[in-house]
């Protein structure tokens, strides 16, 4: 897995990062709720989840997450969400990374596509906490490595002409010659 050297067809920029302190499993879950989106979309997104006012909808990594309404709008199991700060923040500067990366290769930036992007696992940090009756116990953060490739696209087609009928399946013709007009 990760980005392969001749994988984009189409011209892409890419922007990585390495052992950043965030969350896996929030990263995770940030990643798949804009992969696929438009730069300025998911810019949008972003900052709206920063500000609290669009969720992430926790689809894989959803043990102990609670319910929100604003879940409601994504096709989530039990309208779970969150607002993970620090992740959308992280994903947010891999971004602006990627933009400007768009702008020296020459491309144009308001058509980039999220096309590709992969959250792993990072080594784990070690700390120790104190416990009751002198023991301790570790204490491990799960940092992560991000890595996106963004693609230009053409832009967005436009819907084709209703020229052609609509199907219609036989029950309705059916009816319709059944029914007199």
């Amino acid at each position: 897995s990760g980005i392969n050297a001749e994988w984009p067809l189409r011209p892409g920029v890419k922007a990585r990062g390495f052992h950043l302190r965030t969350h896996f499993k929030t990263s995770r879950e940030v990643a798949q709720a804009i992969k696929g989106m438009h730069i300025r979309k998911a810019t949008k997104y972003l900052k709206d989840v920063v500000a609290q006012k669009q969720i992430i909808p926790m689809r894989r990594f959803m043990g102990g997450v609670g319910r929100h309404a604003q879940a409601k709008a994504f096709n989530t199991a039990g309208s779970l969400g969150a607002w993970p700060k620090k992740s959308a923040t992280v994903v947010l500067d891999l971004l602006r990374n990627a933009e400007s990366n768009a702008e020296v290769k020459g491309l144009e930036v308001d058509s980039l596509v999220v096309e590709y992007i992969q959250v792993n696992r990072a080594p784990q940090m070690r700390r120790r906490t104190y416990r009751a009756h002198g023991r301790i116990n570790p204490f491990m953060c799960s940092p992560c490595h991000i890595e996106m490739i963004l693609t230009e696209t053409e832009s967005i087609v436009s819907k084709e002409d209703d020229d052609a009928p609509k199907k219609k399946s036989k029950k309705k013709e059916a009816r319709a010659r059944l029914r007199p007009e």
